[in-house]
Formats: structure tokens, C-alpha cells, sequence
């Protein structure tokens, strides 16, 4: 992971607000009868308006939308189709942007309509939780391994299925940075170690049932293996001497 200079944090702290403000406005747009690719095109706009560059769409990533819009079963990176939203649909947007030549990166997962199930609440609301539990372990200088074990604590006290085999991420100047992978399981003070000027994307991703994925013929895609409804959240973070910012959030 590259170290960034002031600007570069500042940039991505900009832009982290840009993306914020995208998902707050598209929240807005998520009802039943708009389709994924009405969504995307709206997203591809709000991304230009505010100054900020679609990263999907670079040749780093080449991916043929503006946002993965991944929905029930799809876990993450779906192309969005021209599949039309339906009442309690559980859908999951994945956005990372580029502005001022530095990355962002977030995700949240919500309910097409006004009535949620208990058992979708559940899941979205505790996946929603690991996040932050994830984000509340970081108290300065840390591990990967305290980030996933209290992300891991919380899917686990909900009796949720939790995707192992994809991972957060250092990001910034590029949108996967390495060192270190950030699973979203894992042992206190264990993994690698993170320092403060950091930036990495936490993002769990979980299940109610079990934690193998399949990928989708169109290359991409990747969904539940048992067709269990997944859910995802996610926020780029900067940490510090102390603690930790969230970059992503207004």
C-alpha cells in the first residue's frame, strides 16, 4: 500500500463525500418498477455531474456498467440488466469512484418498498452492524485479523452465512491496494498489520444460508450457491494515530 500524501487523503475524503451523496440521492430512485439499468444510467449521470470519474468503467477495471447492482441472491459485481425492481426485492449497490485521481469505495444493501420482512430485516441490519464493528476494532495501529474477528463476531451471534472467499481491500490510488487482503473473519492480533494514513475498504458480505458462491456465466456476477438471499455493506476508511475516519459517509 502506497503511503498518500495529505492531498491524496483530502481527495479521497472529497470524493468520499461525492459517493455518500450518490447513495443518499439513489435511495431515492430504488422503487418497485425501475429497472437495474434505469438505476445505472441514473448513477453514471449523478457520477459526472458531481465532477467524479464512473472507476468501473476504466480500463483498470473494465466493467460494463457505472455501479454493480446485485440483487436477492447475487452477492456482488452483477451487471445491472434490465430485470425491472419488484416490491421486497433485497438489492445491493457497489459503487467506487474516482476523483481527483484517487478511489472511494462503498456499498449498502436495502429493500425495494416499504416492507421489509423480519427475516430480511435481520440480515440487513446485521450485516449493516458487522460493518461498523469491523470499523469500531480499529483503535489506531492495527490487524487485519481484529477487523474480521469482530466482524465475524457479529454475522455469527445472527446465525448468518458469511462469504469467506471475497475480501476488503487497501485502496486509493488504485482500487485494490496491497498489502493486506481484509477478510471479514478472522483471530485478534493476528493478519497483517495496518498503520495510521492506511486506507482500506471494509466490507462484509453475508448470507442466511450457507457461505459457498458460484460465479455467473456472464464472468462477473457472483451469487449465493444455495440461492440464499446476501447482503452487503461497505465503507472506504482512513486510519489513524487513535482511531479511524470514515471517508465514505457524509
Amino acid at each position: 500500500m502506497h503511503d498518500k500524501t495529505p492531498e491524496e487523503i483530502q481527495a479521497m475524503r472529497d470524493g468520499g463525500k461525492i459517493l455518500a451523496g450518490i447513495f443518499r440521492d439513489l435511495r431515492a430512485q430504488v422503487k418497485p418498477g425501475v429497472s437495474e439499468l434505469e438505476l445505472d444510467a441514473w448513477v453514471d449521470k449523478e457520477i459526472k455531474k458531481r465532477g467524479a470519474i464512473a472507476t468501473y468503467k476504466t480500463p483498470e477495471v473494465n466493467f460494463p456498467a457505472a455501479i454493480c447492482i446485485s440483487t436477492n441472491s447475487q452477492i456482488v459485481h452483477a451487471i445491472p440488466t434490465s430485470y425491472v425492481l419488484q416490491e421486497g426485492d433485497i438489492v445491493s449497490f457497489d459503487l467506487v469512484i474516482t476523483y481527483k485521481k484517487m478511489k472511494t469505495d462503498s456499498a449498502f444493501t436495502m429493500v425495494v418498498g416499504d416492507k421489509p420482512n423480519g427475516v430480511q430485516k435481520h440480515l440487513i441490519n446485521a450485516t449493516e452492524r458487522s460493518l461498523y464493528a469491523g470499523i469500531d476494532a480499529i483503535k489506531g495501529p492495527t490487524r487485519t485479523g481484529d477487523i474480521g474477528a469482530a466482524v465475524q463476531k457479529v454475522l455469527d451471534n445472527a446465525k448468518l452465512g458469511i462469504i469467506r472467499e471475497l475480501v476488503g481491500h487497501g485502496i486509493g490510488h488504485e482500487m485494490h491496494e496491497s498489502p493486506p487482503d481484509i477478510p471479514n473473519y478472522g483471530k485478534k492480533g493476528s493478519g497483517g498489520f495496518l498503520k495510521p494514513g492506511n486506507t482500506i475498504a471494509i466490507e462484509p458480505m453475508a448470507t442466511l444460508g450457507g457461505e459457498r458462491i458460484i460465479q455467473e456465466d456472464d464472468g462477473w456476477t457472483i451469487s449465493t450457491r444455495d440461492g440464499s438471499l446476501a447482503a452487503h455493506f461497505e465503507h472506504t476508511v482512513l486510519i489513524t494515530e487513535d482511531g479511524v475516519e470514515i471517508l465514505t459517509q457524509l
